[in-house]
């Protein structure tokens, strides 16, 4: 019995012995430092705020030029907080948010290393709405200048600015430029005023068209905030019909010409009954059916969305002279 016990402390020791073996190199190891390199684990903030979540774009160059003066790429990454391994040695690291970016130069060692950059930027976020209700942001085509003088559109800085992403911009003034965009389908004709043939173009079902609801607006960013804008778009969606009486039936191959009240063409579509947006105001409207024309006024009000009707007379009427007044005839 007392041979028996003595074994059993002996194969005890000896398991604990193997045990703490396998522990010891796991306790001592340093499992984020890859043999010889560098780690790298990177974030930015702007001025007094919070560690950004997104819309980063990270890249590393080793900080000695080439013979052309560039400096090399190491490494570069879109995630918000990127962990880097790289060689020892000296680099550069620059980090860009939207328009705002910073640069910091380091020495790395074979060492594990956390860098936090601060951005002297703001941010924007851009939104729209109609009559208090959201605009799908697909829906809105937005740019950014920065004024010059007492030119608001001075500088072009971001022509495919979204809406609802946030948009990293260094301290200062900006004007926003926001169009509506339509994406039903039908023929976009060019405005008399622009330099046009008058022919229409024939653009794919699934292009989006810019509409003549603009919104304008002036903003200043401040360092280290957020700004959220709302851009308030003052338009409706208007189904056009050419009908034989009033609630009749939509006639088909109809060709539908919008005007304004200056005479401008804004819009040309085909069909028994096309839809467009239009921004809030009044209208003209000619209809083209079997050799005959017809014509008639409207107005839009914003968030209204209703039919258009155009009552198809035996006698037809004349298209009107682009100098015509369809609002008030003779």
């Amino acid at each position: 019995m007392r041979r028996n016990g003595a074994v059993s402390q002996i194969l005890a020791g000896f398991i604990g012995i193997v045990a703490l073996m396998m522990l010891t190199p796991a306790a001592c190891a340093d499992p984020a430092t890859p043999d010889g390199q560098a780690t790298l684990s990177l974030s930015a903030v702007l001025n007094g705020a919070n560690p950004l979540t997104g819309g980063l774009r990270w890249r590393v160059f080793n900080a000695r030029a080439d013979a052309d003066g560039a400096h090399p790429l190491i490494v570069e990454s879109n995630l918000a907080a990127p962990t880097l391994t790289v060689p020892p040695g000296d680099y550069v690291v620059h980090v860009a948010f939207g328009l705002a970016s910073a640069t910091k130069r380091m020495t790395l060692s074979p060492e594990v290393r956390s860098e936090r950059l601060t951005l002297s930027a703001g941010a924007l976020r851009i939104g729209g709405t109609v009559a208090e209700a959201p605009i799908d942001p697909s829906k809105l085509s937005l740019a950014i200048y920065v004024p010059e003088g007492r030119n608001p559109q001075g500088k072009l800085v971001d022509a495919k600015a979204k809406a609802g992403d946030v948009i990293g911009l260094p301290e200062g003034s900006y004007h926003i430029v926001s169009i509506y965009l339509d994406t039903v389908g039908g023929r976009f004709l060019a405005s008399s005023a622009s330099p046009s043939t008058g022919k229409s173009a024939a653009p794919a079902p699934t292009t989006t068209l810019p509409t003549n609801s603009i919104v304008n607006a002036d903003i200043k960013v401040m360092s280290g905030k957020l700004i959220d804008v709302t851009l308030r778009h003052r338009c409706a969606t208007l189904t056009l019909k050419l009908v034989n009486k009033p609630g009749g039936e939509a006639l088909a191959n109809t060709t539908f010409t919008v005007l304004t009240p200056g005479g401008d063409v804004i819009r040309e579509l085909i069909g028994a009954f096309p839809s467009l947006v239009l921004a809030e105001g009044e209208y003209a409207i000619v209809a083209r059916h079997d050799a005959k024309t017809y014509q008639s006024s409207f107005e839009v009000q914003s968030g209204m969305d209703h039919d258009v009707e155009v009552v198809a007379q035996e006698n037809g009427k004349e298209a009107p002279r682009p100098d015509a007044d369809l609002f008030h005839p003779d």
